[in-house]
């Protein structure tokens, strides 16, 4: 007879409950870094318990030990005050105890088996210095950029907007990590729809750890599925403060540089914060270069297959002639040729990507030359095709958010697919597809091709073309504002020279 083994269940970390001071101290005590420790002066005594590594050293003896050795005390109250420090909590709440310990925390005790005592902190704060831009780098315009610690981060959006309506709701993610995310919006101008929908889908989340930001993007976003990205991470403070000046939420992670944005729409991915510190024209033509460049990224490989596959007589006579020549050792079809090429581009990304910087950029320039000079003289791709897939790579590089850029890599590969299936109506197709997806696609709830689609004649002041801000009196509509107003655009007068 065969002996049946039972299956035993281990709890999960966030099932086994801590239901006293002794199991927490027990479970602390296997760390290292977990100090707990008699402090005796002026005949009385008291326990303190803290973990080294999140609380600041000097802190300890400076503000809690040489108060206390200078002064006798019976009661936590009279130890309350004592100790020159705000914020001090009496409790005895032995979850809030663990929380506060594990966020650097220091608990003391009257009495080593006492369940009460008082919580002060005493947190090290150790974060890099605020720096220039690196992703979102200007020439012109301020040269701040946000860091991984949230209050830091927090600061520098409220220098720039020192109004008491800026509202900051905290929320904590993960059950291992608690991390904790802000969502930033001003009171009587962002939409209050907004603002719910946003806290209830951070509340909705489960997951063990959030490290960063892009965690927080994709479980928020309205279609996870969609390779265009439904929210905006920006590094740059003045950014933010401009669009929470909009209407829009900002949420920042602690732990994380990049502040997300929403909701968003499809053209404030080729829209630079840059755009906003030129001459409206200057700024309105480089959108549009971006536009054209981001066109021509996505859409040249694939009509050079559907061209030479199919309609060759598209082509006119001189410059066949040279297409010919260029091809005529080639092996493979067009299709096998561009291919080559792309993934060659793409592997050249990524090591330079991965690679350390000053090593990543010899890589770039070094394996671009060589392999594209190889790949001509061997016979394996044509010059023509080699010149046009370099330009396709520059052109991606123009979009000024680093994840719209992502998107613009991945889906060149689907038109050159329908480019080798149909042509040039193949290459048609693929467009509608994705044009109906896109027509969908909301960013919070909002639709995502606004001001185009639905048509917003008001707001097109602000998305192909950037024109002066004196004609940009009103918020826009989409996001629905409870003040639509930015200023009144009557009062606007042009300003002349006083007359004597």
């Amino acid at each position: 007879m065969k002996q049946i083994k039972k299956k035993t269940k281990t709890l999960s970390i966030e099932k086994q409950p801590l239901n006293s001071l002794s199991d927490l101290f027990n479970t602390l005590s296997s760390s290292e870094d977990f100090s707990r420790f008699q402090f005796d002066s002026q005949g009385t005594s008291c326990w303190i318990s803290y973990l080294k590594t999140m609380v600041n050293p000097d802190f300890i003896h400076q503000s809690v030990l040489s108060p206390l050795s200078q002064h006798s005390f019976t009661l936590l109250q009279e130890m309350k005050g004592i100790l020159p420090i705000e914020n001090i909590i009496i409790t005895s709440n032995v979850q809030e105890i663990q929380d506060s310990l594990m966020t650097g925390y220091i608990f003391i005790q009257l009495y080593e088996q006492d369940s009460e005592g008082i919580l002060l902190s005493g947190v090290a704060n150790e974060t890099r210095q605020v720096s220039p831009p690196e992703v979102e780098f200007s020439v012109v315009g301020p040269k701040e950029s946000f860091v991984e610690t949230l209050d830091t981060n927090i600061n520098l959006i409220r220098k720039r907007l020192p109004i008491p309506q800026l509202t900051v709701k905290e929320i904590k993610v993960g059950k291992l990590s608690k991390t904790r995310v802000s969502i930033l919006y001003i009171d009587g101008i962002a939409d209050q729809e907004n603002i719910n929908t946003a806290i209830q889908r951070i509340q909705d989340i489960e997951y063990d750890q959030i490290p960063d930001s892009s965690f927080i993007t994709q479980m928020m976003a309205d279609n996870s599925n969609s390779p265009f990205p439904q929210v905006v991470d920006t590094e740059r403070p003045d950014r933010i403060a401009s669009i929470l000046a909009e209407g829009k939420l900002a949420i920042l992670v602690d732990g994380s540089p990049m502040v997300l944005t929403m909701p968003v729409t499809l053209v404030e991915f080729f829209s630079a914060f840059e755009d906003y510190f030129l001459p409206w024209h200057i700024a309105s033509i480089f959108r549009l270069i971006r536009l054209g460049a981001v066109t021509f990224s996505v859409t040249i490989t694939p009509l050079y297959v559907a061209v030479l596959t199919y309609h060759y007589q598209m082509i006119p006579t001189d410059l066949l002639a040279t297409l010919i020549s260029s091809r005529t050792d080639i092996p493979f079809p067009p299709i096998i040729e561009v291919v080559i090429l792309e993934l060659s581009i793409e592997l050249l990304r990524e090591a330079g990507a991965r690679l350390p910087t000053k090593i990543g950029q010899t890589i770039g320039i070094v394996g671009g030359i060589v392999i594209g000079t190889a790949s001509v003289e061997a016979g394996l791709t044509s010059n023509v095709l080699l010149i046009l897939v370099a330009l396709a790579a520059l052109a991606s590089f123009t979009t000024p958010i680093y994840q719209m850029g992502n998107t613009i890599r991945l889906i060149r590969f689907p038109f050159l697919f329908f480019a080798q299936l149909w042509g040039i109506i193949g290459v048609s197709t693929c467009f509608l597809f994705f044009l109906a997806h896109l027509l969908q696609l909301t960013s919070l709830g909002r639709p995502y091709l606004t001001p185009v689609y639905p048509l917003r004649l008001m707001d097109l002041k602000d998305a192909l073309f950037r024109l002066p801000f004196n004609w940009q009196g009103k918020r826009p509509v989409q996001l629905r504002t409870e003040d639509p107003e930015r200023f009144y655009s009557e009062k606007v007068t042009e300003k002349k020279d006083n007359e004597k």
